[in-house]
């Protein structure tokens, strides 16, 4: 099964491509479309990795804190 980061992995490339293809259509400069169209590539990736962050179940401290003996 697919999850969130395979979706994001293929919407990458699909993204810059369809938005670079539709605003080329509509008539904007290949150069423009194409930068317009990686901005929203970068916020999938910004999404991903700080959003929805790949990060572990938050666990809990057993350490008191107070300092431990030396000997």
């Amino acid at each position: 099964m697919a999850g969130y980061y395979d979706l994001v992995l293929g919407l990458i490339p699909l993204t810059l491509g369809g938005i670079a293809a539709l605003l080329t259509v509509v008539g904007v400069a290949l150069t423009t479309a194409v930068a317009l169209a990686s901005v929203v590539a970068v916020g999938l990736v910004g999404h991903a990795m700080f959003v929805k962050g790949p990060v572990d179940d938050a666990t809990t401290a057993t350490d008191d804190g107070g300092l431990q003996p030396a000997d």
